[in-house]
């Protein structure tokens, strides 16, 4: 299983390491330590977590980056079919649900807690105003 360093665990929940650093010391968040005494998050941990700690979807999502279409988080859930799967990928506020062909799953081997980057590219999008 992937062990996320502070710094990368801070960008997989979207908050400052100084936040992923008060959430270990203050025991809401797992760590371990490496060899090195250096801090990390377990993969299938912070998957969970990802999740616990997520906000609802009509959160204002932080601004600052031109890219809007990739979202840098991980997988929460693989669920393997004969041909297809369905991968959920947990990005800050944000939960993506991608259904790819089983053989992509497995060419990539994607399981819970990898890090992944979940790319949109719509060619419909509405916008609603509260």
């Amino acid at each position: 299983m992937p062990i996320y360093s502070l710094r990368e665990t801070a960008e997989v929940l979207a908050v400052s390491v100084d936040t992923v650093r008060r959430w270990a010391d203050g025991g809401r968040l797992a760590t371990t330590a490496d060899s090195s005494g250096h801090r990390g998050v377990d993969g299938r941990e912070l998957a969970a977590f990802a999740v616990a700690s997520s906000t609802p979807a009509n959160s204002t999502p932080p601004s600052g980056s031109s890219i809007r279409n990739r979202f840098p988080g991980i997988v929460t859930r693989v669920v393997r079919g004969d041909v297809a799967a369905h991968v959920e990928v947990q990005a800050g506020p944000h939960r993506f649900v991608s259904l790819l062909t089983r053989e992509a799953v497995d060419q990539l081997d994607l399981q819970e807690g990898d890090r992944a980057i979940a790319t949109v590219k719509a060619t419909n999008v509405a916008v609603e105003v509260p």
